[in-house]
């Protein structure tokens, strides 16, 4: 939605890590590839290069962000949603209970806000709310309004 609006190009990590095998082997419990840090960094690391040859932005679109280099982001924005919303989405995407149970302690704990935190400058990390279309298209919004102001001022 966001790339849509602003022009930027989007960077589906998991699809990504899935695209280029960026994974080191299967966690049958969590039903999940246990992944190659360094060969998503160095994979991700060629794409951004193109992107700044190109002038292009990136939006890049993980459930994780502290394994990023800080230099690469000037926003990091932390999606929440409600568990309720949050169960439903996740057994609509077929996790299997331990799985959902994983995301949905580490929601209420906040551990990803908590990361982004801990990882990168506390003015670029925005929590913001993520359980409707409603808030998926403001969120879409106010970062469109953010990047044109970037632009403008480094432009």
């Amino acid at each position: 939605m966001l790339q849509e609006k602003s022009g930027l190009r989007h960077v589906n990590v998991g699809e990504l890590i899935q695209q280029h095998k960026c994974y080191e082997g299967h966690d049958s419990t969590l039903d999940t590839h246990i992944l190659d840090e360094e060969k998503l960094l160095d994979l991700m690391e060629t794409i951004f290069q193109e992107c700044a040859e190109e002038n292009t932005g990136i939006v890049a679109d993980y459930h994780s962000c502290e394994l990023f280099p800080e230099r690469w982001f000037d926003l990091v924005l932390v999606l929440r949603a409600n568990t309720d919303v949050l169960f439903d989405r996740l057994t609509e995407r077929g996790y299997n209970e331990k799985k959902r149970s994983e995301n949905l302690e580490a929601e209420i704990m906040q551990v990803v806000l908590d990361e982004a935190r801990e990882s990168y400058a506390l003015e670029i990390v925005q929590e913001v709310p993520s359980n409707t279309v409603e808030e998926l298209e403001s969120n879409a919004e106010r970062c469109q309004v953010w990047v044109e102001q970037w632009v403008a001022n480094n432009s």
